[in-house]
């Protein structure tokens, strides 16, 4: 999942950014009205978290033109402010949800999952690839019914090759949704990723689900019946 962060306040961006790093998502962070309508002009986004108060184009402003160009991706709006009048006119700009500050980081995230869960209702809960099964509700992962051990970055890895499971998906791709526009998709990270998912969810059971299509990226799927695969 990969979150546009609307903060100019360098400290709380940077500590709201941690956190959901630390819960498996990717961020971006835009510091004005004018630079979050330009990266969620260009890159695609899962969910905008949003303060208000921000220079050039405040919060209303910013949800206000992204609604008026069609977009339906879930924004939850952060505030100072606590009055009535501003929480509605947060909602009536087009917001979903509006959370004030100073605010617990598990409210933030427990709304965050909410907004993503109502926003991709029609998305499966449980994905499976073969023999392959991944909850992406309580982000366990299970291959022959064993539970597999995997880091919160192996995991979103995972999801993300499994969401596009039969899809050959290339590294900028990789880099943009499992990690963020400041991560190098040329860097042998990516790779090492790969591998680690490869002795975990591929060696111990016999059968490989991860392949390689050199040049092109990696793609997760049932082998073929034939066995001519890259891996």
């Amino acid at each position: 999942m990969r979150i546009l962060l609307v903060e100019d306040e360098a400290r709380m961006a940077q500590a709201i950014k941690r956190g959901l790093r630390g819960a498996a998502y990717a961020v971006d962070v835009a510091r004005d009205g004018e630079d979050a309508l330009y990266q969620a002009s260009i890159n695609q986004y899962d969910a905008v978290i949003l303060d208000v108060m921000i220079p050039k184009r405040d919060g209303f402003e910013v949800c206000r033109e992204l609604r008026a160009q069609g977009s339906r991706i879930p924004v939850l709006m952060l505030t100072a402010r606590d009055a009535v009048e501003d929480r509605i006119g947060g909602l009536d700009t087009g917001a979903d949800d509006y959370l004030t500050k100073p605010f617990e980081f598990g409210e933030l995230l427990a709304r965050l999952r909410a907004l993503l869960r109502r926003g991709q209702e029609l998305r499966p809960t449980i994905i499976t690839v073969g023999d392959l099964e991944i909850d992406t509700r309580g982000q366990r992962v299970r291959r022959k019914g064993q539970l597999i051990e995997l880091t919160t970055k192996e995991y979103t890895l995972l999801e993300y090759l499994a969401r596009n499971a039969g899809k050959v998906v290339g590294r900028e791709e990789i880099s943009e949704h499992v990690w963020d526009d400041t991560f190098d998709p040329f860097s042998k990270l990516i790779e090492v990723y790969i591998n680690r998912l490869r002795r975990k969810v591929d060696e111990p059971f016999g059968t490989p689900l991860i392949y390689t299509r050199r040049g092109a990226g990696y793609e997760l799927r049932v082998p073929s019946e034939d066995g001519s695969e890259d891996v």
